[in-house]
């Protein structure tokens, strides 16, 4: 039967399953090209304040009319107690997770910034479980899974942050180098985009800390929202909205050049456009179908991909060097998400088998305790992931 149903959904005669397999590789390197492309942007001069306001005025207008048309049913009235909520979403979720991704990005490098992102999954279960949204249960194997997980993404950020060490690969004398001395039709596109030479480890790693902290509290905070607000196309419009304004008010007093808000080369322009309509637009829409298509955990499995892409892909452009300090925090980090992602799948195996003896009592007149549904509906995998 599962099997028919996926020939139904085939498309020129590609079975569902590799579709998914083929997208998600597709998005890792949609995702991957938006840090190569907001490190160049920041390289060629672009303000960290003017690029998420045009960035997020992009995902806006391409989001607007899908949660206008899609959601006309679904969407609540909108009250003041709201428009409060969304605020704060969007001051968590989109000037403070965005604004430190920038600045953590300049700071350090693209590679490094996408391993630091792995740690997201660990970060939302350790808030979840603080706030009690979500139990641990030590007892178990899902728990246990989780609990080492997050404790391994912990030491990768940390040893990123205190433990610089030793260049281990510089593209200096490869790819990068050649293609700028000895190729001027290479040498013209790269050259403009700078390279990934980082300025201050520290700071930079700590920057990153707090992206991924605002992205998991937005997160774990989302989850109340849209159970009172259950649109999300709307919800992440609304806040979308808010970061914008919040992002403009800051400007207003931070940014008092003028000329920080024209683009003074087609390349500027080529890493807004990439920034709003791919990494904001497309991959938001990809990322959802593969959630509702093959669940979340198959979506946040192949995060890793996109830190092995990027690496690539910043070495060719950037010229960027890897340190012995960053790799082994990337390499606890990203074990330390499959541990989580483990303990999550082993979850939802307990829960269905709760579920499934809860029935089997209901129908022999049996009656049972209430079983916990634990973190089942906690948002440790939250369907909108898209929010650097």
């Amino acid at each position: 039967m599962a099997d028919n149903t996926d020939n139904r959904r085939a498309i020129w005669g590609v079975p569902e399953k590799l579709q998914l397999h083929i997208a998600m590789l597709t998005l890792q390197f949609g995702y991957a090209g938006f840090h190569v492309v907001s490190r160049a942007a920041l390289n060629m001069g672009i303000s960290k304040l003017v690029f998420p306001v045009y960035r997020n005025i992009i995902a806006l207008l391409l989001l607007l009319p899908f949660a206008y048309f899609l959601e006309k049913k679904e969407r609540p009235a909108i009250t003041l107690n709201f428009l409060i909520q969304f605020f704060f979403l969007a001051l968590i979720g989109i000037t403070a997770n965005q604004g430190f991704y920038l600045l953590g990005l300049d700071y350090t490098s693209p590679t490094f910034a996408s391993s630091m992102q792995n740690s997201v999954p660990a970060i939302t279960f350790l808030m979840a479980a603080l706030l009690r949204i979500e139990k641990v249960r030590i007892n178990r194997r899902d728990g246990i899974s989780k609990v080492l997980g997050t404790a391994l993404c912990v030491a990768g950020a940390s040893v990123i942050t205190l433990y610089k060490g030793p260049t281990i690969y510089t593209p200096t004398s490869n790819l990068h180098a050649h293609l700028l001395t000895t190729n001027s039709a290479a040498s013209a596109v790269l050259a403009p985009l700078g390279d990934a030479a980082p300025k201050n480890w520290t700071l930079g790693c700590i920057y990153l800390i707090g992206h991924c902290l605002s992205w998991s509290g937005w997160l774990v905070f989302q989850a109340p929202v849209l159970k009172s607000y259950p649109a999300r196309l709307s919800v992440t419009s609304y806040t979308l909205l808010f970061g914008i304004i919040q992002f403009v008010i800051i400007a207003a007093f931070c940014e008092r050049d003028s000329q920080a808000w024209v683009f003074h080369s087609g390349w500027e322009l080529f890493t807004i456009l990439y920034a709003g309509i791919v990494a904001s637009g497309i991959a938001f829409a990809v990322q959802i179908w593969c959630i509702d298509r093959g669940g979340p955990v198959f979506v946040a499995v192949y995060q890793p991909v996109q830190t092995l892409v990027v690496a690539i892909m910043a070495s060719i452009a950037l010229g960027e060097e890897f340190y012995l300090g960053g790799i082994i925090g990337a390499v606890l980090i990203i074990a330390g998400l499959y541990f989580v992602l483990y303990g999550k799948s082993e979850e939802r195996k307990f829960a269905a088998l709760d579920k499934a003896a809860i029935q089997s009592s209901a129908e022999h007149g049996i009656e049972r305790a209430p079983v916990s549904r634990g973190s089942i509906t906690a948002p440790l995998l939250h369907q909108s992931t898209n929010n650097v």
